[in-house]
């Protein structure tokens, strides 16, 4: 392999990495996950935290590989997924920015490891770790670069490696929440817990103004006229 094909690996990998990491935010949601699962111990977190991880590899290589074909199976464009994502997103950040705090309420969540870990798929994967958003990224990107077998080897290569990247970087975040919040104390983890539920209130709207957007651009350029 040569060392321009190096490059080149390198740079999709960064590229790709980098774009999943920006949109999943890992170390934000941390404490969104370590709210969800705060009655949980350290060893029983870490376990949920890897089932997630795994649940989120297998979305993003499915994304990467197969996800415009499944799409277009069912029929569903990007702007729907976004749309329906975002709704999910923006709900579940709103319910979490209002939650109760453990000192308002009197009492932890009342949520045992059965319950937790029956939530690792949803919400915790989808849409909390790996939502409309990634997914549609992670379609974007494994839309690239498949031209020849050659071109298209490399880029599965590339795609694993991204995903797998992800995954463990959503593990190690996840189950080093409790670790974060301990250094912050119990102020700090509650405001950045807030911010976080906040932020994930706005990505929802986001995700559902970037939806609404691009299924009006046909609309608009069909109004314009040739």
């Amino acid at each position: 392999m040569s060392i321009a094909t190096l490059e080149q690996v390198a740079s999709d990998f960064l590229f790709g990495f980098g774009t999943l990491f920006g949109i999943i935010n890992p170390y934000g949601l941390a404490f969104i996950f370590l709210a969800r699962t705060i009655n949980l111990s350290d060893r029983e977190r870490a376990g949920v935290a890897l089932r997630v991880a795994l649940y989120a590899f297998a979305i993003l290589i499915v994304s990467l590989f197969a996800g415009a074909a499944i799409l277009g199976l069912f029929g569903i464009s990007l702007p729907a997924l976004r749309i329906a994502g975002g709704l999910v997103v923006a709900a579940s950040g709103w319910t979490m920015l209002h939650e109760p705090g453990e000192e308002q309420s009197g009492t932890r969540s009342s949520l045992d490891a059965a319950a937790v870990s029956g939530m690792a798929f949803f919400p915790l994967t989808v849409p909390l770790t790996t939502g409309p958003g990634t997914i549609a990224a992670a379609i974007a990107l494994g839309a690239t670069g498949r031209g020849s077998l050659v071109e298209g080897i490399r880029s599965s290569i590339v795609s694993l490696a991204i995903a797998a990247a992800a995954a463990l970087v959503v593990y190690h975040a996840y189950s080093q929440a409790a670790v974060m919040a301990r250094l912050l104390g119990v102020e700090g983890t509650r405001v950045v817990t807030r911010l976080s539920a906040f932020l994930l209130l706005c990505v929802g709207v986001q995700i559902i103004v970037t939806g609404v957007t691009d299924a009006l651009q046909p609309l608009g350029a069909q109004v314009r006229g040739p």
